[in-house]
């Protein structure tokens, strides 16, 4: 029977195996994660929004909710797709806001979205791989476990990271298992996003603290390289799985470990570049000079990505349950709990504008398609920025 416990900014949902609902919270009582005390922290005041980097609305479109949904906003060219936790997948001309394309799955999902700009992959809860081209449904797929990462589609194949650690290849075209890993971890699962992507002819995935270069082509292992070793007493504290969004450049990937660290690996030697202590559950972003992250209570940190120094950290969102970032232009962008998007210098993190949407909370990390910021709301709201 799995057990789930929500904490965090949409918040962090666990689920184990075998283990009694009050064995689990006991557990969680004494983690730091959570906190102590009975008091609930007071988000940072903002003050005046002046903004110093206009930004305008050039378009909003409606989906159902994205509420719970661990959604990764995929962008190709000038399309955005994304899945809405009810099962509707849409295609929209991030230009315009207008549908491209818009199905209906009529089933709950888990995960979503992963394209290659013209296969469309998601993962249904009743752990159904489903692959759609064009908004009609081409084929789908038992699987043997939940999903929560996206699907990677690439090089004419779908793969796909479950929650018990395998890792599988499927053909993109008639939906046949090319081949599947299964790799040891911890009991606990983390359910948000985690790692899966491409590297040249290598495919990334994250199993537990690391980082594991593969064979696409029958998934042997290449290489691999920790980013953080699970420690202490119980399951809990030994949670140090890998989460989405990651930042890459050329052959450099930096990720963050759960509640534990934030690192870079060079994706053709295999090997760690550098980690550095960081409590945050959300992944990261940046340049080929810098790397952005924001920690659990509201912190964002700017890291040098040669080194890991740290270059700033600012502390005037603390609190405010952030999304992961996005680096655009010579702004870091993250989303609030209150629904609110903040454009913070890349510099040294002062802001440069604050943009309001529905007052639901940014659902997913920001990204951006044909020069606009997409946002989407867990009330279903997909909102495009364009600079003024």
């Amino acid at each position: 029977m799995l057990f789930t416990l929500v904490a965090g900014r949409k918040g962090a949902v666990f689920g184990v195996r075998g283990v009694s609902a009050a064995l689990l919270i006991a557990m969680l009582a004494g983690c730091s994660l959570w906190g102590g005390g009975s008091s609930k922290p007071v988000p940072a005041d903002l003050g005046a929004n002046i903004a110093v980097l206009g930004v305008r609305q050039a378009w909003t479109a409606r989906m159902g909710s994205f509420a719970g949904f661990p959604l990764d906003i995929h962008t190709a060219g000038n399309v955005v797709t994304v899945a809405s936790s009810d099962g509707v997948v849409a295609a929209i001309d991030a230009r315009t806001g207008v549908d491209v394309w818009r199905a209906a799955l009529s089933e709950p999902l888990s995960a979503g979205v992963g394209s290659d700009g013209k296969s469309v992959a998601v993962v249904a809860r009743s752990n159904a791989l489903i692959v759609l081209e064009a908004g009609r449904e081409r084929w789908r797929q038992s699987l043997g476990a939940q999903v929560f990462t996206p699907p990677l589609v690439a090089g004419g194949r779908v793969f796909v990271l479950s929650a018990d650690r395998s890792l599988s290849a499927f053909d993109s075209l008639t939906g046949r298992r090319l081949w599947n890993v299964q790799r040891p971890g911890e009991p606990l699962v983390l359910r948000q996003s985690g790692v899966l992507l491409a590297v040249g002819d290598t495919l990334v995935a994250g199993f537990s603290g690391r980082l594991v270069g593969l064979n696409p082509d029958n998934g042997s292992i290449r290489w691999e390289a920790p980013l953080a070793s699970a420690r202490g007493t119980n399951d809990v504290e030994r949670l140090v799985e890998l989460v989405g969004r990651t930042s890459r450049v050329d052959e450099s990937i930096c990720a963050r470990a759960f509640q534990a660290a934030v690192g870079c690996v060079n994706a053709v030697r295999g090997s760690v570049t550098w980690t550095q202590p960081a409590s945050g559950a959300e992944g990261v972003h940046g340049d080929g000079d810098t790397v952005f992250g924001a920690e659990s209570n509201g912190t964002v940190t700017a890291w040098r990505r040669s080194d890991g120094s740290r270059v700033w950290t600012t502390d005037r969102l603390k609190h405010r349950k952030l999304t992961a970032p996005l680096l655009l232009g010579r702004s870091v962008v993250v989303g609030d709990d209150a629904g609110l998007v903040h454009l913070l210098s890349r510099t040294d993190g002062s802001p440069l504008n604050r943009i309001a949407t529905d007052a639901s909370g940014i659902a997913a990390a920001p990204a951006v398609a044909a020069d606009t910021l997409i946002v989407v709301t867990r009330n279903g709201g997909i909102y495009g920025f364009r600079p003024d």
